[in-house]
């Protein structure tokens, strides 16, 4: 059994499933300081100071603060704000891999087209004739006596 999990755990696939986990995981930091530190202050330029961030529902009339933070630790609320921002790192996200995988698959018609149109092999090289000859020589021993026989009338 622990050969079976080694044989499952080692092969190619799981590894490649792992790693891209990890930079997935990074890549999403990326993606939410972008959306956090760039986009949602623009968005907040263009809309006259709009920050998603501290857009909340107070669930209980003794939420009374103005930031996200400070009202929920004075009750439970819902941060639709955090979901918009959510929301948007997702489509940011979604954006990018679009343009990673057509890129990718622009790359992979390239090599195709590539491969397909690649030139013929060069042609088998000319045998040189001493090797021309000493393949006759040996077929012709091959054949037996009687042939070398006449092969040698013919030529007197």
């Amino acid at each position: 059994m622990i050969d079976e999990f080694k044989t499952f755990a080692l092969k190619g696939n799981v590894v490649d499933l792992a790693v891209g986990v990890i930079i997935g995981a990074a890549f999403s930091r990326i993606v939410s300081s972008l959306v956090e530190d760039v986009f949602t202050p623009l968005v907040g330029l263009v809309t006259g100071g709009l920050d998603f961030t501290n857009y909340f529902l107070p669930l209980s009339s003794a939420v009374t603060a103005t930031t996200l933070a400070e009202a929920r630790e004075q009750g439970a609320v819902i941060a639709y704000g955090s979901f918009v921002t959510a929301t948007i790192n997702f489509l940011v996200v979604a954006w990018v891999l679009f343009f990673v995988i057509r890129g990718i698959n622009r790359l992979r018609a390239r090599q195709e087209a590539e491969i397909a149109v690649s030139p013929t092999p060069p042609a088998e090289p000319e045998i040189p004739a001493d090797v021309k000859l000493l393949s006759e020589i040996r077929d012709l021993l091959a054949s037996g006596p009687e042939k070398i026989s006449r092969t040698e009338a013919d030529r007197h």
